[in-house]
């Protein structure tokens, strides 16, 4: 299975939320690729600034498979790549 930008941020945003204690439409996300740190992620709830590791992205993509589509994955099933456009491919 291959979830693109749109869920991978979706997923980003509920697990913030989650976390945070705020509404997902209050939590804003912003995909990246750096050679030097991988993927990440910058994430702003509340007005504050946080930036997420590859590992946090897979944690909420892992998060977002178990309730979305009532699917149990490990972090080992997930690999995320990007073109133009960001995708996580999740194994089955």
């Amino acid at each position: 299975m291959r979830i693109y930008t749109d869920e991978i941020i979706n997923a980003v945003c509920l697990h913030m939320a989650d976390r945070k204690g705020v509404k997902p439409t209050d939590v804003e996300v912003q995909l990246s690729w750096e050679e030097e740190y991988g993927f990440t992620a910058e994430v702003w709830v509340g007005g504050r600034s946080q930036y997420l590791i590859e590992a946090n992205l897979i944690e909420a993509i892992v998060q977002y498979m178990y309730k979305h589509y009532n699917r149990r994955v490990f972090p080992s099933d997930i690999t995320i790549d990007a073109e133009d456009d960001f995708w996580a491919d999740i194994r089955d």
